[in-house]
């Protein structure tokens, strides 16, 4: 319960409290907690209370605030958790509240590095038969290890950007050489993001169990793919320019304290993981995204169905002795379900182009300019309560010569 009057359905409730950086008008930009429709200004209520750390809510990213580690994001959280739920803390709090719509969300943290992984077997299954039809889905080493490659930190950008159609190499398969020119196959990709806070030292892996001692949060991520560029430059390194253009977070960092009873428990892994990837207690979350298409929806794609957890998506990340550090992002790789209409991105929905989906009387295969693509998330606790995750969103503008 909170003495903040939070709208019916809202995403944020008093027991969520995320935090994002937010700009109000001129001034500069600072950390904010979502409520309801609302902002804690948390800056000028933390001074005037001489916190610990208030310093921490002045800066134009959450990078200060991450390193503190897992002490200082509790003390925070229960700090939080007595700013909206203690009616005694309404006289410090209520001047200090600023409605969502006035302000302008920004990038929430600045991202060190970034890895995105590949551990949906819905996924890579369904890519698997639309790649290689006469062949096993699935590649030997998939069960074995979380995949994931090296993405581009300076393109994550935040919720509402523009995302320029990008340019490239790609050639059909019938065609006897390449072709340059803007992507005719441009996709989404619907993925869970987390955000490291503490650094590991370089030479020391982290294990499974001391996964939320690095990682304070998630966000929603939309990681926009070129399929054609992807198509063609994938063998034999992997992905670049077709991923490397833009992947889009959402502004709000929802803390794993606040998804805690949103948790499952991890599947069965057949064949049994090598030791550094197993655990007592692996675990999922109960995540359900939303896909909408220029406002339909089109896609709720299930987290909680993952082969890989989190925590040996960051065992696996470090296990050569790669340190992580403060603003790595990390995120999960396209989330799909067993259900045509639980898959992540327009490759599957469409399958590959052959099978069109049909929004608001059209046909729809890969994304045209002027499209916009909103991705929200709610994850659900046992007693169907629900915490929400915010949105991402962007729009497609035409290729730039």
């Amino acid at each position: 319960m909170s003495w903040i009057s939070i709208p019916d359905g809202s995403p944020f409730g008093p027991e969520n409290l995320p935090l994002g950086v937010f700009r109000y008008g001129e001034e500069e930009p600072r950390v904010g907690a979502a409520i309801g429709d609302q902002i804690i200004d948390l800056a000028p209520v933390a001074s005037a209370q001489m916190l610990d750390g208030a310093q921490l809510f002045t800066q134009p990213t959450l990078n200060a605030f991450l390193a503190v580690g897992r002490s200082g994001w509790r003390a925070t959280r229960e700090w939080l958790l007595d700013l909206v739920g203690n009616p005694a803390q309404r006289d410090a709090v209520e001047p200090h509240l600023i409605p969502q719509s006035a302000v302008t969300m920004q990038l929430p943290f600045e991202v060190a590095d970034y890895v995105d992984f590949y551990a949906s077997e819905h996924h890579a299954t369904n890519l698997g038969r639309l790649f290689r039809p006469n062949a096993e889905p699935l590649l030997p080493n998939w069960k074995h290890l979380p995949v994931g490659y090296h993405g581009r930190a300076g393109t994550v950008v935040a919720s509402g950007t523009d995302i320029v159609r990008p340019s490239g190499q790609r050639k059909a398969p019938d065609a006897p050489a390449p072709t340059f020119g803007p992507s005719q196959r441009l996709d989404i990709e619907v993925e869970l993001g987390y955000v490291v806070g503490t650094p590991s030292a370089l030479g020391r892996p982290v294990s499974v169990d001391d996964f939320a001692e690095h990682v304070y949060g998630v966000v929603v991520v939309n990681d926009w793919s070129a399929r054609d560029l992807q198509a063609w430059e994938y063998v034999p390194l992997g992905p670049f320019l077709g991923k490397s253009f833009a992947t889009s977070i959402s502004p709000w960092v929802v803390s794993l304290d606040a998804l805690a009873t949103a948790a499952v428990p991890l599947g069965p892994q057949d064949p049994p993981v090598l030791p550094y990837l197993a655990g007592e207690n692996l675990e999922n979350y109960d995540i359900t995204f939303e896909v909408f298409l220029n406002g339909h929806l089109v896609s709720t794609p299930p987290y909680k169905h993952l082969y890989w957890s989190p925590a040996q998506m960051l065992a696996h990340m470090t296990v050569n002795g790669a340190g992580v550090r403060t603003g790595d992002l990390y995120a999960s790789g396209t989330v799909s379900g067993p259900e045509k209409d639980q898959r992540g991105s327009f490759i599957e929905l469409s399958w590959g182009g052959r099978e069109p989906l049909i929004v608001d009387g059209r046909e729809r295969t890969f994304l045209e300019d002027g499209d916009e693509v909103t991705i929200t998330a709610w994850a659900t606790a046992a007693d169907g309560s629900r915490t929400g995750l915010g949105a991402v969103s962007g729009r497609v503008l035409p290729a730039r010569s």
